[in-house]
């Protein structure tokens, strides 16, 4: 909802704007309703046994995940409506469809393999949920539990892994996938609601060393995107998902806290609600009307019983020595 503030610019704003303006809030919801295509493509990918092409319509809801934020907060058209619609997009997306690409590639779809697909799901709302509740709207260094898009990806780009000489060629091929896969649906979903920080995405420059850390993060990243597809993303990602949790172990372990990483919901903290309602996630409807009413109370003129100072209209002076008026 608007501030009074917000309401009278967006009135004085000239006619020639509005269509433009428009057109731009369109534009990271169409993003978002891209992943969601994308997410429904590869489950209906998965049932027809093309999970090659449903990892990489998962890794493509995950750019257009990326972009619509980013196209918001760029084009300042972030809304609630907009936090909203994203984290429903991605309980299917992120959630439901790479379940759904595990039950249909590896799990036993005879038995009840079909639990771990819903309890991975389960915990993806659950996480989402939460996200909205405590860090959408704000700038963040931090997630507080592993990232929904970073979890399904994991599962969705195992697939491709498997299928490159990395995987058949080596020792890692030996291994029991077939029940490590059902463990490792099992730790993504309980990182998704726990408390374990991961890093947001690195920062890119050159002044500190964490900014150079981040551009060579990033360098990395689109060089392996570039030309070790199926061989960099589940192995990166299966990194990501061990860093958090390693991090996070060992600050435990030495009874501290990463830089950046404060808590969330602070009962102490009055700023909390003017930074979700700034970001639009807090309805504060009552609150804007209170202090609109305070602004008009303060601006009202004097009525004809009011003194000139303000006092009330039946106030009377003190009498002089003599009982009469001074």
């Amino acid at each position: 909802m608007l501030t009074p503030t917000q309401a009278r610019r967006q009135q004085n704003r000239p006619d020639s704007d509005r269509p433009r303006n428009r057109g731009v809030i369109i534009l990271p919801n169409g993003f978002t309703l891209m992943s969601l295509f994308f997410g429904m493509f590869a489950i209906v990918a998965a049932s027809r046994s093309e999970f090659d092409t449903a990892g990489l319509y998962i890794v493509f809801g995950g750019i257009c995940d990326a972009l619509d934020g980013r196209v918001a907060r760029a084009t300042g058209t972030g809304s609630r409506f907009g936090s909203e619609l994203d984290s429903l997009v991605d309980a299917i997306t992120f959630g439901l469809a790479p379940a759904m690409i595990m039950y249909f590639a590896v799990l036993n779809r005879n038995g009840w393999d079909w639990i771990f697909a819903f309890f991975f799901t389960a915990c993806a709302v659950i996480r989402l949920a939460r996200f909205n509740v405590e860090q959408a709207g704000r700038a963040k260094k931090y997630f507080h539990g592993l990232p929904s898009p970073a979890a399904g990806m994991t599962l969705a780009t195992y697939y491709w892994f498997s299928q490159t000489p990395l995987y058949n060629q080596t020792v890692v091929g030996d291994l029991n996938w077939t029940t490590g896969l059902r463990g490792l649906m099992l730790l993504l979903s309980f990182l998704m609601i726990s408390n374990v920080s991961y890093p947001a995405v690195p920062t890119v420059g050159f002044r500190k060393i964490s900014e150079v850390l981040g551009t060579l993060v990033v360098i990395a990243t689109f060089l392996g995107v570039l030309f070790l597809r199926k061989e960099f993303y589940f192995p990166a990602l299966i990194c990501y998902v061990l860093y958090g949790l390693a991090k996070t172990v060992i600050f435990g372990l030495l009874d501290r806290v990463p830089r950046g990483d404060s808590p969330v919901i602070d009962d102490d903290d009055d700023e909390e609600p003017l930074l979700l309602t700034a970001a639009g996630v807090v309805d504060t409807g009552i609150e804007a009307r209170q202090r609109s009413h305070r602004r008009k109370r303060r601006r009202r003129p004097p009525g004809p019983g009011d003194s000139s100072h303000g006092g009330s209209g039946n106030f009377s002076p003190p009498s002089g020595p003599t009982g009469g008026q001074p």
